[in-house]
């Protein structure tokens, strides 16, 4: 059997493509192959614990693929041949293709820790079946510990909280969300954490999962000892690379290589989302951006040139837009932080700004918002902000994003006009973003 379009993997990126795809060349007979019978929102992963309490409302429908005419194979791709451009199956059937998309996915990391293999210690695997075990047996559970303070963990532990547990996070860092955020956004989603009654450890690491067939508690590097029913280890993921390597397509340590395109170093074979390489827009590094929005920009991108460059602007790489959200709190950030910046040798200077999100601040329900802005000081140009508010982040990010790939001066950042709505936005005298660029202006002695 033979496909023009053959996609390994039906999670957003591989969806996203199939769709662009099918957009793009509407003659175009597509298949994605996937091992899971159900797809996840991955990013809703956490939520199925204390807000949704169930993974079949977190899954994607196929009815969207059936809509959209793309056909669909619930089986596993064992092999590529890229020269005579066929993959196979674990059920032994070839299929040929014209084009090829790998969408493999992420793996989560299982760090060296003994006792990790335990009965009680999960990951927040991408794995329908796992997760719908996973949340069976932690409803039965009473204290969890969170390994990893990361966006994800610290979602789990908002929602776990949620759900009545005593929860316990454990992070190497000094902070929680310290990968994405400076210090002083870090301390205060800590604070809200805190004030669920979750329990924060930073700067140490767990370096042993007790239990006989089951984990019963946590050794801390400090010696520290916490009761735990079960463990969800959230340290990050690794690419799922190994079926691309074996078929001889380029491999690096950061993923499938690919070009702007998408492609890899087959022509005809494309590599999207977690598995294909990263590379930051503003260092020019390999960046880790294990992140939906990016898995379905790319596959846009790898869907819009399977035949022909439709999409004339090229990928530059990835800014590292990003959102979390702890009970009603959004964060936010976008390109480096002040912490990176400083790390890859920029000379910059920072300001931060604080308002309130509607206008004036007597309105019901208004509450303050907070942002900080990251300039190079030789260019001028944007390269970061982070803001942290109940309402308006998105907003502000996605903007700030827009402003980062276009390298936007700050200059030009506070001449642009904005739309203000006294229920929506902070008043147009106090836009954050923009008062942070004006104290920026005057440390630069522009105004």
């Amino acid at each position: 059997m033979k496909y023009d379009v053959v996609i390994i993997g039906g999670g957003p990126a591989g969806i996203s493509t199939a769709l662009t795809a099918r957009k793009a060349y509407p003659d175009k007979e597509i298949l994605i192959i996937r091992k899971s019978r159900k797809t996840i929102v991955p990013c809703a992963i956490p939520y199925i614990f204390g807000t949704l309490k169930s993974v079949d409302k977190i899954a994607i429908s196929d009815a969207l693929l059936e809509k959209n005419d793309i056909n669909l194979r619930i089986d596993e791709v064992t092999r590529i041949d890229c020269s005579q451009k066929y993959v196979e199956l674990a059920s032994r059937e070839r299929i040929e293709f014209d084009k090829l998309v790998i969408a493999t996915g992420a793996s989560p990391i299982l760090p060296k820790i003994k006792g990790i293999k335990l009965k009680g210690v999960y990951t927040l695997a991408k794995d329908y079946d796992y997760l719908c075990k996973m949340l069976e047996e932690i409803e039965n559970a009473s204290t969890v510990v969170i390994v990893g303070g990361g966006t994800a963990g610290v979602e789990t532990a908002d929602d776990l909280a949620k759900a009545g547990k005593e929860v316990h996070v454990v992070e190497i860092l000094p902070h929680v969300l310290m990968a994405n955020f400076d210090e002083e956004f870090c301390i205060k989603a800590e604070e809200i954490l805190r004030e669920l009654g979750v329990n924060i450890h930073t700067g140490k690491t767990a370096t042993k999962f007790v239990g006989n067939e089951k984990v019963e508690k946590v050794v801390l590097s400090n010696g520290t000892e916490i009761k735990a029913d079960a463990v969800i280890v959230s340290v990050g993921t690794r690419p799922n690379t190994e079926l691309a390597k074996r078929s001889g397509i380029s491999v690096n340590k950061n993923g499938i290589e690919v070009n702007p395109y998408m492609q890899t170093s087959y022509e005809d074979v494309f590599a999207v989302g977690d598995c294909a390489q990263k590379i930051s827009f503003l260092t020019g590094e390999p960046f880790k951006a294990m992140l939906a929005s990016v898995a379905v920009l790319e596959g846009r991108i790898a869907g819009a040139n399977l035949y022909e460059k439709k999409l004339t602007s090229r990928y530059h790489g990835v800014v590292g837009s990003i959102l979390t959200y702890i009970r009603g709190v959004a964060f936010g950030s976008a390109g480096l932080t002040e912490a990176e910046a400083r790390k890859y040798g920029f000379n910059i200077v920072t300001a931060k700004a604080e308002t309130v999100d509607k206008h004036p601040g007597t309105l019901p329900n208004a509450s303050r918002i907070m942002a900080k802005l990251i300039v190079s000081k030789d260019s001028g140009v944007i390269i970061g902000a982070q803001i942290v508010g109940k309402t308006g982040v998105p907003e502000l990010v996605n903007s700030i994003t827009v402003a980062i790939y276009n390298r936007v001066t700050v200059s030009e950042y506070v001449e642009m006009q904005a739309a203000s709505q006294p229920w929506l936005t902070p008043s147009p005298l106090a836009f954050p973003l923009v008062i942070a660029g004006m104290t920026i202006l005057r440390k630069l002695r522009i105004l």
